[in-house]
C-alpha cells in the first residue's frame, strides 16, 4: 500500500470545528433539546448532543458516506455509526472485511479503531425525523468539500443511501470531476467508475432499521458492498 502524506493536524482541526459549529439554529436546537430529554433507555447516558466529528484512519482508502447521526445513536455517544441499530449492521460488515477491530459499535470508548476506512457524514447533526432541509445540507457541505481534500489516500467511496449518493456527485460536478449526475444510476452495490483506476463509487442501501427490519438491505448485501471495496484496493 502507498503512504500518502495526510495533514493529520488539518483534519484534526477540522472536526473541533465541526464540533463547535452552530450554522443550523434548528438542528443544533433539536440536538441540545434530545441531549436534555433522552430515551428512557438511555437516561443513565450524558449525550453528546452537539455536531457529531467524523473518525477513523486518516490514511484510508475507503471513505463511508452516510446521512446524519441518530438522534439517539450517535448523537448520543458523540461518534458516528455508534449505538444504534444501522452501527450493529454496519461494523459487521466492516469488521468481517478487515476495516473495523471489532464487529460492534456502542461508545467512543469502546476501544473500536478503523483500518484503511474513515466514516463521515452529509450532515454532522441529527435532524428531526433523520431528514436534513436541503438548506443544512449546504451548511454542512463546506465540512464534506474539505475531508475530501484532505483524505488524499481515498480511492473508494461507499454511499450509504442515495442522499448520500446524490451528494457526493453533486460535490463532484461543482468541481468539473464529472460532466453530469445523470450518468449515475443510484443502486445497492452498484459501482461507478470516477477516475479509471484511480477512483470508485459504491451505492448502498442505508442500513437504518427501516431497511434492515425489512428486509431490503441484509448482513449479505451489506457485507458484498465492503467486499467489492476491499477488491478495488491495490
Amino acid at each position: 500500500m502507498v503512504v500518502m502524506l495526510i495533514d493529520i493536524p488539518a483534519c484534526e482541526s477540522l472536526q473541533r470545528q465541526i464540533v463547535a459549529c452552530t450554522r443550523c439554529p434548528r438542528l443544533t436546537a433539536y440536538c441540545a433539546g434530545i441531549a436534555l430529554a433522552k430515551k428512557r433507555a438511555f437516561r443513565d447516558w450524558r449525550y453528546w448532543g452537539k455536531p457529531v466529528p467524523s473518525f477513523g484512519d486518516p490514511q484510508a482508502r475507503v471513505l463511508v458516506l452516510g446521512l446524519a447521526p441518530a438522534a439517539h445513536g450517535a448523537n448520543r455517544t458523540g461518534r458516528m455509526f455508534t449505538g444504534d441499530r444501522s452501527a450493529e449492521f454496519l461494523f459487521r460488515a466492516l469488521y468481517a472485511t478487515g476495516f473495523a477491530s471489532q464487529p460492534t459499535s456502542c461508545s467512543r470508548d469502546d476501544g473500536l479503531t478503523l483500518r484503511d476506512a474513515y466514516i463521515t457524514a452529509v450532515v454532522h447533526c441529527a435532524p428531526p425525523g433523520n431528514r436534513p432541509a436541503l438548506e443544512e445540507i449546504l451548511n454542512c457541505r463546506e465540512y464534506l468539500e474539505r475531508e475530501l481534500d484532505l483524505l488524499s489516500g481515498v480511492r473508494v467511496v461507499v454511499a450509504l443511501g442515495r442522499l448520500a449518493f446524490d451528494q457526493y456527485l453533486g460535490i463532484l460536478r461543482a468541481r468539473g470531476r464529472i460532466a453530469r449526475k445523470s450518468a449515475f444510476v443510484f443502486a445497492h452495490n452498484s459501482l461507478h467508475v470516477i477516475v479509471p483506476g484511480r477512483l470508485w463509487l459504491i451505492g448502498s442501501y442505508h442500513p437504518s432499521q427501516q431497511n434492515t427490519s425489512t428486509g431490503r438491505l441484509t448482513d449479505r448485501m451489506l457485507l458484498a458492498v465492503f467486499e467489492r471495496a476491499r477488491a478495488l484496493l491495490p
